[in-house]
């Protein structure tokens, strides 16, 4: 019988179980220890800004980013409709609006056009989310909420080792954040990062994370907090992975040229990057032809013991967000046709050639009769 592959796995062969033992056997294992300072010191050098905070997960990142803007009830935040529902929840959790944005159709990302549409006087932020491993046109976005006087949040969960123009994502806007969850180029299990623009945004972060506590005076608590600290044993699995990303972003990297060379003479369409974007391909995903069942050909990888997954359904279609006088076609056709496939660093050339001549297969038994 082939092999199970799923569509994502970490790599946990480095540093990371012994790190963890550490932590263990110091028996700092909640939200103290030397791995969170370690892990935070790591992941700066990375993105080239020390202004960093681990948090326990992407989502509360999101919020914590959010609520460090002092968003008022009313106001507005510009994201895409075209994400995962986290970037939309936590804005409403914050007490503000989301107001949801068309995508391009070539890298599936914010288009800044219609961002500029939609800014109004209660518009507060603007949040770019990096889907896939692409990066949005931080130009264009960044010179819009510079002249109408916009905060930004910028999403990288999903965008570790991506660059624009040679910068780091997250370094465009005054919060950014990041995501470890399990399927992430680093993981921790569950974690997340904020990343500051400045020392004073990054102190108001790190205040709130720790339920609003002074850090002069314990137990004194001087704004509005919440519970939102990652372990220092999750840290001790970022450490081991962190340490590793350049291999691991190098083989993700040769995953994506294979997907695309193979499938080169197929009927589908790779998200597009700009040019400006080194992408760290986090997750390779695709287009299927027009008219052909994607339920049906997600079946028929799965019958082979190849996991597949749908990209992201609009928000503004989900039962708690629906907008039924919105339409947003390019998002609409995405969302319907979009497939990911297998990105693991991981993989062998031999699985990638597995799972292309399946999907070949899969499409020409799942589009409409000839």
């Amino acid at each position: 019988m082939a092999a199970f592959l799923p569509v994502y796995e970490p790599d946990l062969s480095g540093n990371e179980r012994r790190y963890v033992d550490q932590a263990v056997t110091s028996t700092w294992i909640s939200s103290r220890g030397e791995f969170i300072n370690r892990f935070e010191d790591a992941f700066g050098q990375v993105v080239g800004n020390p202004h960093v905070s681990t948090v326990c997960n992407g989502t509360v990142a999101l919020h914590l980013a959010l609520h460090c803007l002092d968003l008022k009830p009313g106001d507005e935040v510009i994201v895409p409709s075209f994400t995962y529902i986290a970037s939309v929840n936590t804005i409403i959790q914050a007490g503000a609006v989301p107001v949801f944005a068309e995508i391009r159709q070539e890298d599936w990302l914010v288009d800044p056009a219609d961002v500029a549409r939609r800014i109004t006087p209660r518009t507060r932020a603007i949040m770019p989310v990096h889907l896939y491993g692409a990066v949005c046109d931080m130009d264009a976005l960044h010179a819009l909420a510079r002249s109408h006087g916009l905060a930004m949040v910028e999403d990288c969960a999903e965008a570790l080792g991506s660059t624009w123009r040679g910068r780091h994502v997250g370094s465009f806007s005054d919060v950014a954040t990041f995501s470890f969850f399990g399927n992430k180029t680093v993981t921790t299990g569950e974690g997340g990062m904020v990343m500051a623009r400045d020392a004073d945004m990054l102190r108001k972060l790190t205040i709130a994370k720790g339920q609003g506590m002074d850090p002069e005076r314990r137990y004194w608590h001087i704004a509005m907090g919440f519970n939102y600290r990652m372990t220092n044993i999750a840290a001790a699995i970022g450490l081991g992975q962190i340490e590793r990303l350049d291999s691991i972003l190098q083989r993700k990297r040769g995953i994506a040229r294979q997907y695309r060379s193979l499938l080169s003479n197929q009927p589908v369409t790779f998200q597009r990057p700009r040019p400006e974007v080194e992408s760290s391909e986090w997750l390779i995903s695709l287009l299927l032809p027009a008219g052909v069942d994607r339920d049906a050909v997600m079946q028929r990888m799965a019958e082979a013991r190849i996991e597949t997954r749908p990209v992201f359904y609009c928000a503004h279609h989900m039962p708690h967000h629906r907008r039924p006088e919105l339409s947003l076609p390019i998002s609409e056709d995405i969302a319907a046709r979009g497939i990911s496939l297998p990105s693991y660093p991981t993989l062998t050339e031999g699985d990638v050639e597995r799972i292309c001549a399946t999907l070949v297969d899969a499409i020409r038994a799942s589009g409409p009769p000839r």
